[in-house]
């Protein structure tokens, strides 16, 4: 080992570095999605833990605050973060105004991305300490490990926390459910038959969305059986919920038809929340209900498309049950897709088309309690 180096440690995702002494608040960037903010909690209970005394405070979205304001977490304080805070694009008042409010702060971590621009956001923050991923393109920061898409994202992050000297406690993003949540989550569900199979047909890609009639296909068979079907999402998901539950009563009998709840746009974030902690299982695509549904210990069903399986796939199969397409090309067009993010035409066509419902189904069925199971 070369003078200077972090030393190995047998559980740090990485080289664990010497935790910086007298930390009094750390300020952490993690922007993104309900997905995004799941996959870090590992990385930010690593920091909490390293640093009980300090004031962990968060710069993310407006929806991680609603998630976090609401419940015990490592997170003391979310501040909601402007679209152009780590971009490019101007907003220079928003982004003073949101570093005044995060200073003085002793130790910085960049845990959004390569940092082609949150690097130099970061930098502003004049933390003693920063730390971050970077690109080959990004600014420098105190301490930093390389940028690869190539990584599960749990782990990425605990690579970054252990640059603050911060080793790994949990490996499994964890979310609280509070009372409030379950009871949001059974008014939401009241009256339909269980147990509960949730579906969540949306995703921010619509490339990485499985078809409607397919997840009609799992669902219908599960009610079949006397499950209840609750269909989530958005207030932008709201057509997409209202094809599926449509597509699922036009297979059903009449009298079937209210055992299929859409509930696109009418649940808060606790409500989602006690939603998917009242689920016996969740089908979904790569989305952020999904990792929340991991989060509270609910048994999810998955289709993935395979370089998303990588950095965002769950990490047990006992519970988490996972459905991938390997598809490289679009299947409008033939094009390519080039590296992890899938870019090379502006096609929306599915690239997990390719997984079939009878290849899911039995991973539903089997997660479901139900009564043929329990005889």
């Amino acid at each position: 080992m070369l003078p200077g180096q972090p030393a190995p440690s047998s559980v740090a995702a990485g080289p664990a570095a010497a935790r910086l002494p007298d930390v009094r608040r750390i300020v952490v960037l993690r922007g993104g999605g309900l997905g995004d903010l799941l996959l870090a909690m590992p990385a930010i209970q690593a920091l909490a833990d390293a640093y009980p005394q300090a004031e962990l405070v968060m710069i993310g979205s407006p929806g991680h605050a609603a998630l976090l304001g609401c419940r015990p977490s490592p997170v003391d304080t979310v501040l909601a973060l402007p679209r152009s805070a780590v971009s490019a694009e101007p907003g220079e008042p928003a982004k003073r105004r949101l570093l005044e409010r995060a200073r003085p702060v002793d130790v910085a971590v960049q845990l959004h991305d390569g940092g082609t621009w949150s690097n130099g956001f970061v930098q502003r923050l004049q933390a003693r300490l920063s730390v971050g991923a970077r690109a080959p393109d990004a600014g420098a920061l105190d301490r930093t490990v390389p940028y690869d898409t190539r990584q599960h994202d749990v782990f990425r992050v605990l690579e970054i926390a252990g640059l603050a000297g911060a080793e790994p406690t949990v490996l499994r993003p964890r979310v609280a459910v509070t009372d409030q949540d379950l009871a949001e989550g059974s008014a939401a569900l009241a009256g339909l038959p269980e147990p509960v199979l949730t579906v969540h047909p949306g995703g921010t890609d619509p490339r990485r969305r499985w078809p409607v009639e397919r997840f009609a296909e799992v669902a219908v068979a599960a009610a079949d059986g006397g499950t209840g079907i609750a269909i989530v999402g958005s207030a932008d998901e709201r057509q997409l919920v209202r094809e599926l539950a449509t597509a699922c009563r036009d297979r059903l009998p009449r009298t079937a038809h209210d055992t299929v709840r859409p509930l696109a746009g009418v649940l808060s974030g606790a409500g989602l929340t006690g939603v998917l902690a009242r689920s016996e299982v969740l089908l979904a695509n790569d989305s952020g209900p999904r990792h929340l549904a991991d989060a509270v210990g609910t048994p999810t069903v998955s289709v993935y498309w395979a370089a998303n399986l990588i950095n965002a796939g769950p990490l047990g199969r006992d519970r988490h049950r996972v459905h991938v397409s390997t598809a490289a090309r679009c299947p409008l067009c033939d094009v390519e897709y080039a590296g992890f993010d899938g870019t090379g035409c502006e096609h929306d066509g599915s690239v997990v088309a390719s997984v079939s419902a009878r290849e899911v189904l039995p991973d539903v069925i089997d997660l479901l309690p139900t009564k043929e199971k329990n005889r």
